[in-house]
C-alpha cells in the first residue's frame, strides 16, 4: 500500500473527503476558472500561441500537478513570467503562432518537464534552493516591465516585429510612436482602468474577466467606431487535442535545451515557494520532491495534450486557499471547469479586442511586482536587494533566460563572498591568542583564515570551532601547515569543542598519532 500511495499519492487523500468537502472544493474550482479564464488566455497570447492554447495549458497540467503532487492549495498554470520565457527562447527560431512554433513549444515544454521529473526522482529538491528569492523577486519585477513593453503596440494599435530585449522594443515602439490607433486605445486604456478601479473597489471579485466583459461589450455595440480594431483569432471548440512531439532532432533538443532548464527551475522555484508559503499558514507539511516530480509530471503529460509549460500560479493559489479549499481537488475542478469552457465558449472569446486583452495583461503585469517584498528586502539585506536589481537589469538588457543564470550567479557570488570571510572574533589570554571562528573552513574560506592565524602574536593558539560545522582538504591542509609552522616556532595551535566529523577529517591527513593539531573539549 505505501509503495501504491508513492506511485498514486492521491490515494492518501482522495478516499477521506465527504460530499460536504466535494460540494466545497466545486464552488471553489469555479471561482478558479473564472480567474483562470482570462489569465489564461492573455498568458497565451504573451507566449505567442494562439488563445486556445492558454486553456489548454489550463486543463490537463492543472489535474497532474494536483492528484501528484504534496500541496493542499497550489494551482498549476500558464504564466506571466514562464509565458515571456517561453516567447523569447522559440520566437528566434519560427515565426510566432504558426505549427512549427507551437511544436518547439510543446518539445520545450517537454524537456523542461523531464528535467523536473529528473530532479524529483534523485531527490534533488534542494537545488533549487540555489535560485534565491532575491532572483525571482528581481526577474519577476524585470519580467514584468518586458511584458508591458510588448504589449504596448498592441494597446497602441501599431503592428510591430517582435524584439529579443526590452531595450530594443522600446526603441522600436518610440520610432512608430505617430501610427497610435486611438479606438484601439480607448478600448486598453479603458480595460486597464476599469480593472484596476475594480480591483480597489471589489478586491475579490473576478476583475479581469468583467472587465474584458464589459469592454468588449461596448465594442460590439459601436461598431462605427470600433468595428476595425483587431480580436483575438477565432478557434474551434474542442477539448485539448493530442499533439504529438515532433522527432526528436539532437542538434534542435541541445539548442532548447539551456532554456528548458532555465524555464523548468523558474517554474519549479515559483511553485515552491508559493507551496511553502501556504502550507505555513495551513500547518500544512510539504514534501518538495513530490511536488517536483509531479511538476514535471504535469508538463510532460501536458505536452502531449498541447499544454504549454505551467507552474504554480500566486493569483490562483491564493484564491484556493482564501476561498477554503479542502483538498487539491478544488484545483482538478478548477481544470474541469475551464475544459468545460473550453467547449462550448470557443465563439465568444473571437470578440475579444487585442487591444483590450493588452490592457488586461497590463493590468497583471502591475500585480506582479512585489512592492512590499522589495521593500522588505531593502530593509533586511543591501547584498540580497543588490542582486535582485542585478537580476532586474539584466531582464531588461538581454535574454530572459540569460538573465535567469545571471541572477543565480549573482546569489552565489555574494553568498561565497559572505562565507569566505567568517566572523572571526580574537582575543588573548596570557601567552595564547584565542580565535572564535563563526563558519566552516572550506577552500573559499581557508586562505582568509590563515591570513588571521598568521596575525597572531602570541606562540600559542586556540581556536574555539564549536560553530565550524564541516571543513574540507583545503581547510585540512592549511590547518595543518598553521600548526607546523607555529610548532618550529615553539608554539601550538588547538582546536577547542571541534565536531567529532571535524576532527575525523583533521585526523585523516596523517593519521590521529601524526596530527600536529591538539584538540580540546
Amino acid at each position: 500500500m505505501h509503495r501504491l500511495s508513492h506511485l498514486l499519492p492521491f490515494l492518501t487523500w482522495l478516499p477521506r473527503q465527504t460530499p460536504r468537502s466535494v460540494r466545497q472544493d466545486l464552488l471553489v474550482g469555479l471561482s478558479g476558472a473564472i480567474l483562470a479564464l482570462p489569465q489564461s488566455i492573455a498568458y497565451a497570447l504573451i507566449a505567442g500561441l494562439p488563445a486556445e492554447y492558454g486553456l489548454y495549458a489550463a486543463i490537463v497540467p492543472v489535474i497532474i500537478a494536483c492528484l501528484w503532487g504534496s500541496s493542499w492549495h497550489l494551482i498549476c498554470g500558464p504564466t506571466a513570467a514562464i509565458s515571456i520565457v517561453l516567447y523569447a527562447s522559440v520566437s528566434p527560431l519560427a515565426v510566432s503562432g504558426s505549427s512549427d512554433y507551437i511544436s518547439l513549444i510543446l518539445l520545450l515544454t517537454f524537456l523542461a518537464g523531464a528535467f523536473q521529473l529528473v530532479l524529483g526522482l534523485v531527490r534533488f529538491g534542494a537545488l533549487v534552493n540555489f535560485v534565491s528569492h532575491s532572483v525571482v523577486l528581481g526577474f519577476t519585477l524585470g519580467a514584468a516591465v518586458v511584458i508591458a513593453l510588448g504589449q504596448l503596440p498592441n494597446l497602441l494599435g501599431i503592428e510591430l516585429a517582435s524584439q529579443a530585449t526590452a531595450l530594443k522594443t522600446l526603441q522600436d515602439l518610440l520610432s512608430h510612436a505617430g501610427e497610435i490607433d486611438l479606438p484601439a486605445l480607448t478600448l486598453g486604456l479603458a480595460t486597464l482602468l476599469l480593472g484596476l478601479l475594480l480591483k480597489l473597489w471589489r478586491p475579490r471579485w473576478p476583475s479581469l474577466l468583467i472587465s474584458l466583459l464589459l469592454v468588449s461589450l461596448v465594442a460590439w455595440l459601436l461598431p462605427q467606431w470600433f468595428g476595425q480594431v483587431a480580436r483575438v483569432p477565432a478557434f474551434s471548440g474542442q477539448p485539448p487535442p493530442l499533439s504529438p512531439l515532433p522527432l526528436l532532432d539532437f542538434e534542435l533538443i541541445l539548442r532548447l535545451l539551456p532554456s528548458a532548464v532555465a524555464v523548468g527551475m523558474l517554474g519549479l522555484v515559483t511553485s515552491l515557494s508559493i507551496a511553502r508559503s501556504l502550507a505555513s499558514r495551513s500547518e500544512q507539511m510539504i514534501d518538495a520532491n513530490q511536488e517536483i516530480r509531479a511538476q514535471g509530471l504535469s508538463n510532460m503529460v501536458g505536452s502531449v495534450f498541447s499544454g504549454y509549460l505551467s507552474s504554480g500560479s500566486f493569483t490562483r493559489s491564493g484564491l484556493s486557499y482564501d476561498a477554503g479549499a479542502r483538498s487539491p481537488l478544488a484545483g482538478v475542478f478548477s481544470a474541469l471547469w475551464v475544459a468545460l469552457f473550453a467547449v462550448t465558449g470557443a465563439g465568444l472569446i473571437a470578440h475579444l479586442p487585442i487591444p483590450a486583452m493588452a490592457g488586461s495583461i497590463l493590468l497583471i503585469c502591475w500585480g506582479l511586482i512585489d512592492v512590499r517584498g522589495i521593500r522588505a528586502l531593502f530593509r533586511v539585506s543591501r547584498a540580497e536587494f543588490l542582486v535582485m536589481a542585478l537580476t532586474a537589469m539584466a531582464t531588461l538588457l538581454l535574454e530572459l533566460q540569460t538573465a535567469i543564470y545571471a541572477g543565480v550567479l549573482a546569489s552565489l557570488f555574494f553568498y561565497l563572498k559572505r562565507t569566505s570571510q567568517p566572523r572571526v572574533l580574537q582575543s588573548r589570554e596570557g601567552e595564547t591568542d584565542v580565535l572564535r571562528v563563526g563558519g566552516s573552513i572550506f577552500f573559499g574560506a581557508a586562505h582568509y583564515l590563515q591570513v588571521r592565524l598568521q596575525r597572531c602574536q602570541g606562540p600559542h593558539v586556540l581556536i574555539d570551532a564549536r560553530q565550524v560545522n564541516f571543513i574540507d582538504y583545503s581547510g585540512v591542509d592549511m590547518l595543518h601547515r598553521e600548526a607546523r609552522r607555529l610548532m618550529r616556532n615553539g608554539g601550538s595551535l588547538t582546536l577547542q569543542r571541534a565536531r567529532p566529523q571535524v576532527v575525523e577529517e583533521l585526523q585523516k591527513l596523517e593519521g590521529a598519532q601524526a596530527c600536529p593539531i591538539r584538540f580540546e573539549d
